[in-house]
């Protein structure tokens, strides 16, 4: 279904009483673009109908999105002079159903893998009936301690009660040369878990708005509310597989070094360049773009990215329901052409004053479950709090990246009165709450997490209400608590090389 027609502009000499100057009516025959085009017009050549601010209302309906609306700086408001996009009840901005799985063996649960051979690049797996192996779409999905892979099947060669399979490229390259993660043999609680699948082979919609500026020239004033973002696909596994290399983020090239060490990271063994998952709603270069209120559902991938050149910005009073990855991701994680385990210093001040507050997350990383609830990259002066979050099959809110002690500009970061149920679903080397490197002057105050799941297919126990990993410093934390336990203890969290300015229940000042 397309949208042809223009949106009905109502003049102030024809308004209803409930219409204002400034005011775009788009109803469900009409084109979201052509209104947003219209509201552009009127700020380029400084119609009298800016003054207060414009508001695009989108009436009740579906509007199919063939492409994403795209925000530009020309659309750009100001403090007295906002742009408003909302909706009412019943509005609904949507692409493409997510493709459809169909898992064949086992055909529950998932299967134990019993090798997993670097030098051959093959996986295997107990011997699964001859009508899968027949399947031509035939694709592995792997556990893989903290992370997952969607392997394309290339061969399987049967030997008896045992089949060895080999994987396209670039999947099996990035698989097999990259050490970490990669599957367990002879974990503490047995090998890495796996499930054979088909998915519908088909490209769809993977995004709905984008709001984007430059950094000479960012996108100011803008605010989304209301609006019901629902379906959109995830394309990249169809064509490339997905080997990760933590929340979600896709390797795009990998290895382990030869030689141990680099002179940032006298024991760094690996080198691993990523890119972005792709996002429903995502949002760069831009200042005081605001979220509220908000409901994305069905969504296979990332539902909303603050990515980089964000600054004063939120998202609040939001429900994300069936997400395939990360519901809020925020913050640089150092893509490609950079390498992500140096200690960059450059890329917090790029997403800075970020307030997450009062959403509900309700069963995310649905498609990737080592995707997160709340991810946050290099950020500060970013504020996540009174949040709710409730069934993950990885962590729940997660910040910092780069695994170093150095100072990287990571500071002033606020994780606060959160609630999170259900994690841990699937995966371990988890928390309910996770951080990374140093971030001097933040604080994680007053938090209640519930007991964790019991992750059937996990390889160890490595499962903790808070986990300051990989050189984690410079957080206050003090009354989290997890329900029907008490206080969250020194000894009940999780330490990876913590640094020395960490401070547990500390009274407060």
């Amino acid at each position: 279904m397309k949208q042809y027609l223009r949106p009905l502009i109502l003049l102030l000499t024809l308004l209803p009483l409930y219409a204002f100057a400034g005011d775009i009516i788009v109803t469900p025959d009409g084109s979201l673009h052509e209104a947003l085009r219209q509201a552009r017009e009127w700020r380029r050549t400084g119609d009298p109908r800016c003054q207060g601010g414009i508001h695009i209302i989108v009436r009740a309906g579906k509007y199919y999105m063939e492409e994403p609306l795209f925000i530009r700086p020309e659309d750009s408001g100001s403090e007295d002079s906002p742009t408003v996009i909302s909706g009412e009840d019943g509005t609904v901005i949507c692409g493409d159903a997510p493709q459809q799985h169909t898992q064949l063996f086992p055909t529950e649960g998932l299967e134990r893998i019993i090798a997993f051979d670097k030098q051959k690049r093959t996986i295997t797996i107990p011997t699964p009936p001859q009508d899968v192996l027949r399947e031509p779409h035939l694709e592995m999905v792997l556990q893989q301690r903290w992370a997952m892979a969607i392997l394309r099947v290339k061969e399987a060669k049967v030997k008896g009660d045992k089949t060895e399979l080999t994987f396209m490229e670039p999947e099996s390259r990035l698989e097999f040369e990259h050490p970490w993660p990669q599957p367990i043999v002879g974990g503490e609680k047995g090998n890495s878990a796996f499930l054979l699948r088909t998915t519908e082979q088909r490209d769809g919609i993977e995004q709905l708005i984008i709001i984007q500026g430059t950094q000479e020239n960012p996108v100011n004033y803008v605010t989304l509310e209301g609006l019901k973002f629902e379906k959109t696909c995830w394309n990249r596994p169809l064509h490339k597989g997905h080997v990760t290399l933590q929340g979600g983020f896709p390797i795009i090239d990998a290895y382990k070094l030869e030689k141990e060490g680099l002179p940032w990271a006298a024991t760094l063994e690996n080198q691993a360049w990523i890119e972005r998952p792709v996002a429903a709603v995502s949002i760069c270069w831009a200042n005081h773009v605001h979220v509220e209120k908000c409901v994305f559902t069905q969504l296979a991938a990332t539902a909303l990215d603050f990515s980089v050149g964000i600054s004063d910005c939120k998202v609040s009073g939001c429900l994300f329901s069936d997400i395939g990855g990360t519901a809020i991701l925020a913050g640089s994680f150092a893509e490609s052409p950079r390498e992500v385990h140096r200690p960059y210093t450059d890329l917090a001040p790029l997403c800075r004053n970020l307030s997450i507050s009062s959403n509900s997350i309700i069963n995310a990383t649905k498609e990737d479950w080592g995707a997160v609830a709340i991810g946050c990259g290099y950020v500060t002066h970013t504020d996540i709090t009174h949040n709710a979050i409730d069934s993950v099959n990885y962590s729940g809110i997660c910040v910092g990246w780069g695994w170093t002690p150095e100072n990287t500009g990571m500071s002033h970061n606020s994780i606060t009165h959160n609630l999170v149920n259900h994690y841990a679903m699937q995966l371990y080397d988890v928390g309910a709450i996770y951080t990374l490197s140093n971030q001097p002057h933040s604080v994680m105050e007053g938090n209640t997490i519930y007991p964790h799941e019991p992750a059937p297919y996990a390889t160890n126990d490595r499962c903790f209400p808070i986990y300051l990993d990989a050189a984690t410093d410079g957080y206050t934390i003090r009354n989290n608590r997890i329900t029907g336990e008490g206080l969250i203890t020194k000894e009940q969290i999780g330490f990876n090389n913590p640094g020395p300015a960490i401070h547990i229940n500390v009274p407060q000042p």
